[in-house]
């Protein structure tokens, strides 16, 4: 099955590319690679703002940070051309905004992860990195970026 395909099985539309918060590029490509800046978490075209542990719970995180990997695929797209030209999402980096006795961050990038994974099967397995932190721009509850391979 293609990956558009996929997404529209999944009922997926891949938005354009939003425009940078402030002074970068939505995504740089090196070589075979490509860095895509990090996105926020947005909910009805605006910041979805919350702190995990205090006034958003785990099950809420994944739903947004499943929305981030919607936005970060449009970015792709934008970059490749075409998604059927990724090899590999090699790692996605989540900054979860949480308290301090919030321990459920990986548990919150699974809602990136596994929808990565449905979209691009073994070719979506990736290295990640999930952190918790005091605070995201504009109070967003999670941030990601993501590195892709291009054939």
């Amino acid at each position: 099955m293609t990956i558009q395909a996929k997404l529209k099985e999944l009922n997926i539309t891949l938005p354009p590319v939003s425009a940078p918060a402030a002074a970068y590029v939505p995504f740089v490509r090196t070589g075979n690679l490509i860095f895509i800046s990090g996105h926020i978490a947005k909910k009805d075209g605006k910041p979805w703002v919350g702190q995990l542990g205090k006034d958003m719970a785990t099950a809420e995180g994944q739903q947004a940070a499943r929305a981030i990997a919607i936005d970060l695929l449009g970015t792709l797209q934008a970059a490749v051309g075409d998604l059927e030209k990724v090899t590999r999402i090699v790692k996605l980096m989540s900054l979860v905004n949480s308290t301090p006795t919030f321990t459920e961050q990986h548990l919150v990038t699974n809602g990136a992860s596994e929808l990565i994974g449905q979209v691009f099967g073994d070719k979506g397995a990736h290295a990640r990195s999930a952190f918790g932190v005091a605070q995201i721009p504009m109070g967003a509850c999670v941030e990601i970026e993501m590195i892709a391979q291009v054939g």
